[in-house]
């Protein structure tokens, strides 16, 4: 007989297949999204603990548990009154898909996963100001969830479900049920999840385990569900979108934060997209060398110019999914030889990346591959040199590999090629526990993870070249990388920026897919400034291996283009 816990996994996964039951949309032709997905990915956490325990060598009967998560906090600004808009906690999310909640607590029981939501109320004052408190069914309705209640009522609740499960207990303390929270360390940003604490929480010290959740949701959020993937298509189809009526719109004399601008205004209006994954980079010019611009102290405020190249990495969020893209092109409208070169080197390498991703390749090696096709622009447009008349391929194959070893590939693309993306922008699991550790090579030591890649990650592909002062200088130092410059030709490009291209890439149980439909191909990138329809008819460059769709009525719906 099926377990409490599957049935609940295989109702949700109908649900999603169908997109019935209860969904989250902004209205208009908006994606719905059914909050199944939120049940699932309880199911997937609730087995994942069990098998956890289960695999320490303790029975069934030690599976026993709550597990208590605290969403994200209604801030204010400093000492002021003004509360940003809310953003709920990634990992509350992920289990609960409460996005609009703030100050709210949930539990999961174990083994059976089922969940309650606690959400404040408050009095007559405060509703008079932000309105009534939320109506209780109406919130467990909306959200798919077993039960909704006060927050008041948090304490009593884990106490008495912990004295039930303990009553049940048998096999002695080693069997007693146990309060599992999250605490765990974000190898991205060096900060450490905090786990709920409530007043009073102090009674159950000798069943807290906050060790066990933390790895556990890692692990489940690096491997999307069907569901996640579909909207994760829409955030990147949204925002692929939005980069092309930017394309559009570019041209000299705007300023770069008018790019910023149109950006946003057409990812909410169209997307219903409230939020930006992250803060937008408008890079224009020299500006292009700075990796993340756009934050304090250089505001996306320089005007552009007609000899500009534009690097414009934005993407916009959807029910908390992140997308992150990056296109790169000229100001004008039309690309000069230096930057054509350039531009077609870091789109072949992004190519060459697609090409060999799938389950069971090293990100590290794929970082490889990127750096070898960059270099070997490089060579092709003088920068640099193979230090002998013969230009065969294989000997320019030989010398890319010589230059791989004196760490050539960091100097002009000193960033890792990618990151996993989900719930965040840099998504957890990059360094979990158990994976690949992190390289000390340069440029290697920048990936983000070093993982092999699994069926049903999401990943960015997003090679770049830049020419940044600094880094060229201290190669031009360096004994084991100065022989592979032409100085004089490296100095036609001080100033130039850099170019980066960015997709967020699907891995297939055979390849990947690319979830990202930007212009790509010079013409296609020339066609759309100079008004061209986007998407076009015919796919000009199948080896990005986009996908086309469109959102139609709240669903995602693929397009059938003509091959090359």
């Amino acid at each position: 007989m099926p377990s409490p816990l599957s049935e609940r996994r295989a109702t949700a996964e109908e649900l999603c297949s169908t997109c019935t039951g209860p969904i989250y949309s902004q209205g208009l032709n908006t994606f719905q999204v059914p909050m199944a997905l939120h049940a699932i990915n309880r199911a997937k956490a609730v087995q994942s603990m069990t098998d956890a325990i289960q695999a320490k060598g303790k029975g069934a009967s030690s599976t026993r548990g709550l597990i208590l998560m605290e969403g994200g906090k209604q801030t204010t600004r400093y000492d002021t009154d003004h509360e940003p808009v809310f953003r709920q906690e990634s990992y509350f999310h992920y289990l609960f898909g409460a996005s609009q909640y703030a100050d709210c607590y949930g539990v999961i029981s174990l083994p059976e996963g089922e969940a309650t939501l606690f959400v404040p109320t408050w009095g007559l004052e405060t509703a008079t100001v932000c309105g009534s408190s939320p109506e209780f069914e109406r919130v467990r309705n909306e959200l798919g969830l077993e039960r909704v209640l006060d927050v008041g009522s948090l304490k009593s609740f884990v106490e008495e479900e912990m004295k039930r499960m303990e009553e049940e207990c048998v096999g002695g303390s080693d069997n007693a049920p146990r309060l599992y929270v999250l605490m765990g360390l974000n190898a991205d940003s060096g900060n450490y999840a905090i786990p709920a604490h409530y007043e009073g929480i102090e009674k159950f010290d000798y069943a807290r385990d906050d060790e066990a959740l933390f790895k556990c949701i890692e692990a489940c959020r690096v491997i999307k569900s069907q569901a996640e993937i579909t909207l994760m298509r829409y955030t990147n189809w949204i925002s692929s979108m939005a980069h092309v009526e930017v394309m559009r719109s570019c041209k000299p004399g705007m300023m770069e934060y008018q790019l910023e601008s149109l950006f946003q205004h057409h990812t909410y209006t169209h997307g219903g997209c409230r939020h930006m994954s992250y803060t937008c980079i408008c890079a224009c010019g020299p500006n292009a060398n700075i990796l993340h611009y756009g934050h304090a102290g250089r505001p996306n405020n320089r005007l552009l110019t007609s000899t500009d190249m534009s690097l414009l990495d934005m993407g916009a969020e959807y029910h908390c999914y992140a997308s992150d893209i990056t296109c790169s092109y000229p100001v004008k409208g039309s690309f000069s030889q230096d930057q054509l070169s350039i531009y077609e080197a870091v789109l072949a390498a992004q190519v060459s990346v697609m090409k060999e991703l799938k389950p069971g390749v090293s990100w590290l090696d794929m970082h490889r591959v990127a750096e070898r096709e960059i270099l070997k622009g490089l060579i092709g447009c003088g920068v640099l040199t193979t230090g002998s008349e013969s230009q065969s391929e294989e000997d320019i194959d030989n010398v890319i590999e010589e230059m791989l070893e004196a760490d050539m590939g960091a100097v002009f693309m000193p960033h890792g090629l990618g990151h996993l993306i989900g719930l965040d922008t840099h998504d957890v699991g990059g360094y979990a526990e158990g994976t690949p550790p992190r390289s000390t090579r340069p440029g290697l030591k920048k990936c983000r993870t070093a993982r092999i890649m699994e069926e049903r990650m999401v990943i960015t592909n997003e090679p770049g070249c830049y020419f940044i002062d600094p880094l060229l200088d201290m190669a031009l130092r360096n004994d084991k990388q100065k022989k592979y410059f032409n100085v004089e030709r490296l100095n036609d490009f001080r100033g130039f920026g850099g170019i980066r291209l960015e997709d967020n890439v699907w891995i297939t149980a055979d390849g990947c897919e690319n979830l990202t439909m930007c212009p790509r191909s010079p013409q296609e990138v020339l066609d759309v400034m100079n008004g061209m329809p986007w998407p076009p008819e015919k796919d000009t460059l199948p080896g990005m291996k986009r996908k086309f769709v469109t959102c139609n009525g709240g669903k995602m719906e693929m397009l059938d283009l003509e091959k090359s």
